[in-house]
């Protein structure tokens, strides 16, 4: 009875010593997690998202974002990125599809550029360029010295300057060997080593924008083209980050402590009286533990011991927001059932349909959506 009492009790010393002492990758910091108000006021429960329609996308999965291309006879392409590392080109009328490239990464953010340019953060390789008939560029992986290691999105300056998010310096998503590993890594450590870089296709240098953010992530352009708006995901904001003019190098919070982990921004609708408007994805509900956790680092340590199942997960909440770039939101649509598993944003084509991107559906969606509205 002794030798099983005392084997019991050397398994015992050893899982605490295994959750207490065994190396994890992150080194993490204490951080004040602002008290969560959730689904309030501009946020009120609603199921205005649900209701879209789906086109399966033949094999790959994760449309983390989409763009799109009016050809001279008015038709609309939409450009989506993929996990798998292909760059579809999609008929949204004649539900057909064609890759036009392969990165051999994780093309996350796309965006056209005024030269007819696809530009691509790739989460792996770095900032890429794709033409339409499949040609693909490296343009940068590097800035002063130090890597790429997480591209995540972009938006193009009217000088043509591309503006784009690292989103962790510490936690490569190729390094890791998944970008949504690595962005719980840079979260729940906080240590805020993302950052937004700029590239200049004019003489093609690299250079930072501003950095300490705890997983950078959406970036839009603001109006006139003086300022970015870039979502924070591991704070739940927004900030608004002016790059010429006057305010060049300020920033300032624009929407704060909001109920979800905000992913994409993109460019929305122009309103009269109103102005320009953009479209941000949460791509899931905030988690109470990590807010909970924020200064206690030990349990943050033991949390990346247990195994992943057992780990804080990502409640899946499907929430697109409509803001001015001073952040008054405008609308919230919602769909609580997360029929479209982990929308990460939209935009809001010609052709009036609203397209939803996800980090790992198998389809594209979209739901009507009337121009002016």
């Amino acid at each position: 009875m002794k030798r099983i009492l005392g084997g019991f009790a050397l398994i015992i010393l050893l899982g605490l010593g295994y959750l207490l002492l065994w190396p994890v990758p992150i080194s993490p910091v204490v951080w004040d997690a602002p008290r969560s108000e959730g689904y309030v006021g501009d946020f009120a429960p609603n199921t205005d998202l649900a209701g879209f329609e789906t086109q399966a996308l033949d094999g790959v999965y994760g449309p983390e974002d989409v763009t799109y291309w009016q050809t001279d006879i008015g038709q609309v392409l939409i450009y989506a990125s993929s996990h798998e590392g292909a760059i579809l080109e999609i008929d949204p009328e004649a539900r057909t599809q064609r890759v036009i490239a392969d990165t051999g990464g994780v093309p996350l953010g796309v965006e056209f550029g005024p030269d007819g340019v696809l530009y691509v953060a790739d989460a792996y390789k770095g900032l890429l360029s794709v033409t339409r008939d499949g040609k693909m560029q490296l343009l940068t992986n590097s800035v002063d010295g130090t890597p790429i290691l997480y591209a995540d999105d972009l938006d193009i300056g009217p000088d043509g300057v591309i503006y784009f998010s690292d989103a962790s310096t510490r936690f490569g998503a190729q390094g890791v060997g998944e970008t949504l590993a690595a962005s719980l890594l840079e979260i729940i450590e906080h240590q805020k080593s993302g950052r937004v870089l700029a590239y200049d296709p004019r003489d093609g240098s690299t250079r930072l924008v501003k950095d300490g953010f705890s997983f950078s992530n959406g970036v839009a352009m603001g109006p006139d083209g003086d300022s970015i708006l870039v979502n924070e995901t591991g704070e739940y904001r927004v900030h608004r980050i002016w790059v010429s003019g006057p305010r060049a190098g300020q920033s300032e919070v624009i929407l704060d402590n909001l109920p979800g982990f905000p992913d994409n921004i993109n460019p929305g609708p122009v309103i009269e009286g109103v102005g320009p408007t953009y479209l941000l994805g949460l791509i899931s509900q905030r988690s109470d533990w990590v807010d909970e956790n924020a200064d206690n680092v030990l349990s943050r340590k033991i949390a990346m011991r247990l195994p992943a199942f057992m780990r804080p997960q990502s409640v899946s909440y499907g929430h697109i927001v409509q803001l001015t770039a001073d952040g008054d939101v405008l609308a919230s649509w919602q769909d609580p059932s997360a029929s479209y598993p982990q929308v990460t944003g939209a935009i809001i084509a010609p052709d009036g349909y609203m397209y939803l991107t996800s980090l790992t559906a198998k389809s594209l969606a979209r739901k009507k959506w009337t121009l002016g509205q």
